[in-house]
């Protein structure tokens, strides 16, 4: 006698029933993605724009590093 375990590996391996399975399963996944694909593409924006804001701070700042080094002693930078 097999046991529950071994029983119900079986009953998964039946092709029909996976079939059946991904059937079922494909809708609700597709309305799922159609609801939250939005705030993916918001998500990824959002991420570019977070990029591009530190991309931008580095540059200032080593623009500021670049113009402090190259004054003489005693003098401040004009930004």
């Amino acid at each position: 006698m097999k046991n529950l375990r071994e029983t119900c590996i079986d009953f998964f391996k039946d092709e029909r029933l996976n079939q059946d399975v991904k059937d079922m399963i494909k809708p609700i996944f597709n309305m799922i993605y159609n609801e939250i694909y939005v705030y993916v593409w918001i998500i990824a924006f959002y991420n570019l724009f977070v990029i591009l804001i530190i991309l931008s701070m580095f540059f200032i700042l080593l623009r500021i590093l670049h113009l402090w080094n190259k004054t003489p002693p005693g003098f401040e930078p004009k930004l």
